[in-house]
């Protein structure tokens, strides 16, 4: 799986023309990114059929596509349905990775089967959670094959480290990577002051040559964990390519600590972020 992404939350919601957010999607495809993030939930599927458009043309075996099932469709009656629209949408026959989209009223065992018997069936590649905070991962793993969820999705960046306290910890002991969503923290509207921070303005200064904005340095943040997958969403080809600058880039001790000391991680549990 990549390490860097692109995510579809917010996108196929008229807040830009489609034509552009197509266009972004392929400026960062032409440019090697293959991983590409969406969900049954986002535009009501119209996420899904406008990922499905900007991936045509391209070979299939190099993309890495990941979707997320709703948490009432996520058992027996419905995880197969909801599966084969989004397939059909995205113009696919199978996912690299299909997620739970946040824990519901169906149990875990159940979600469990039915994302085992995707993968038989070769409709999955792998299977994840999102949302899920240690509680969570901990039940799964106690349920018969929850042991084999491939990742974890939850909303992480420099203005909210809960994840940090005892979820990173424990999903590090049990191999399992963290995908951040929302690592901008939305164009940095999910923390006020992100932005406008004088060490994140600071260290974007010190890599102006490399391209890098306080945005990027948000991004960087989130990349400087090996086990971290980042995929944030962006409707503009620009902003894109200022994304992708980030991978010529690693930020020093001395950079982290400084965006530590400024945005410091909880020193107790806090609930899981989700916007």
């Amino acid at each position: 799986m990549p390490r860097l992404g692109m995510g579809t939350w917010h996108l196929a919601e008229g807040q830009r023309p489609e034509s552009q957010e197509i266009a972004a999607l392929q400026t960062g495809l032409d440019h090697g990114m293959t991983l590409i993030d969406t969900a049954e939930m986002y535009a009501d599927g119209m996420a899904e059929s406008l990922v499905g458009q900007a991936i045509k043309g391209h070979d299939r075996t190099k993309l890495f596509l990941v979707s997320k099932v709703y948490p009432h469709h996520a058992g027996h009656r419905f995880l197969r349905q909801s599966l084969e629209a989004s397939l059909r949408r995205l113009g696919t026959d199978y996912l690299d990775l299909y997620l739970l989209h946040w824990r519901g009223s169906i149990p875990l065992a159940e979600t469990v089967e039915c994302m085992e018997q995707a993968k038989a069936d070769g409709l999955i590649r792998n299977w994840g959670v999102s949302n899920f905070d240690t509680a969570d991962m901990k039940e799964l793993f106690a349920t018969p094959g929850g042991d084999g969820c491939a990742v974890n999705q939850d909303l992480y960046h420099l203005g909210s480290r809960g994840v940090e306290y005892d979820l990173l910890p424990w999903m590090d002991a049990h191999g399992i990577p963290l995908m951040a969503y929302c690592p901008l923290a939305q164009a940095g509207t999910l923390r006020n002051g992100l932005l406008s921070s004088p060490v994140v303005r600071a260290i974007a200064a010190a890599h102006a040559d490399q391209g890098i904005t306080p945005m990027q340095v948000l991004l960087l943040f989130v990349l400087h964990r090996d086990d971290a997958i980042a995929i944030p969403c962006t409707g503009s080809s620009e902003h894109m390519l200022a994304n992708l600058r980030v991978q010529d880039v690693t930020l020093s001790t001395d950079e982290m600590a400084a965006l530590s000391r400024a945005f410091p991680a909880p020193t107790s549990k806090v609930p899981l972020d989700m916007q």
